[in-house]
């Protein structure tokens, strides 16, 4: 799963409804700022950290410093409800990398978060990249769009390729066709939120793009030997006698 986020915010709705919004992220909640640094503090993977400014204890802007302190590497995006110019300035100086308003819109929300996730990656724009990069970015657009109906000349579009060019040089540096690999994707989507949710299997087909329950379970099968069902009850974690 690519783009691990650390969401820090008091507001329980509000990241239950983030989680939502952004599924194809793989999100970890912090109620408060101390949550959040005690989490930066061990041992992670996280890439971005959208903070929020008002918060109950330590505020967002005192954590922004102490996670630059501890964590300089990391991306910081800044929320906050509260928006003064005082507010955006302290921000900038405590080196944010980015700040967004509440009620913010989810679009540009998405929009902040891939930018610092492709900063992060060290990808430029697509039409500067070697043969390399571009496929690494198709690899990274399928992981991040894996909900969506995505064509190979969707990602052909995005790196400046023919699709048919695309096509072989993917294979070539993936050992794996493209639409192989979309499948691959979504196969591991789906056993995720089988671990970690307690979605139907029609739900999850859905969500996935498959126009019914059956076509998923048949690839599912395909793919990792076992029924959708059969996986999640293997998956469960055992029960101490």
């Amino acid at each position: 799963m690519r783009g691990k986020i650390l969401l820090v915010d008091d507001n329980k709705d509000l990241r239950t409804d983030f989680k939502l919004w952004y599924e194809e992220y793989d999100i970890t909640e912090a109620s408060c700022a101390q949550e959040a640094l005690e989490i930066l503090k061990k041992p992670n993977e996280l890439d971005l950290i959208i903070l929020d400014v008002q918060m109950p204890g330590m505020s967002g802007l005192a954590a922004l410093e102490k996670i630059k302190a501890i964590a300089p590497e990391k991306s910081v995006i800044i929320m906050t409800g509260f928006s003064t110019k005082d507010v955006a300035i302290h921000a900038l100086i405590a080196k944010a990398d980015n700040y967004i308003e509440k009620p913010f819109d989810i679009r540009t929300m998405r929009e902040a978060i891939e930018k610092e996730l492709r900063t992060r990656s060290g990808a430029g724009r697509p039409d500067e990249m070697d043969i390399a990069g571009k496929i690494e970015h198709v690899r990274w657009f399928l992981e991040g769009n894996c909900f969506k109906k995505i064509t190979l000349q969707d990602a052909a579009k995005i790196v400046y390729m023919s699709p048919k060019y695309l096509s072989r040089i993917f294979r070539e540096k993936t050992g794996m066709g493209f639409n192989e690999y979309r499948l691959k994707v979504k196969m591991a989507q789906a056993k995720k939120i089988l671990r970690t949710t307690g979605s139907s299997v029609k739900q999850i087909s859905t969500k996935l793009g498959y126009a019914n329950a059956e076509s998923f379970i048949k690839q599912f099968e395909k793919i990792v030997r076992t029924t959708p069902s059969c996986y999640r009850k293997n998956c469960k974690p055992k029960t101490p006698r």
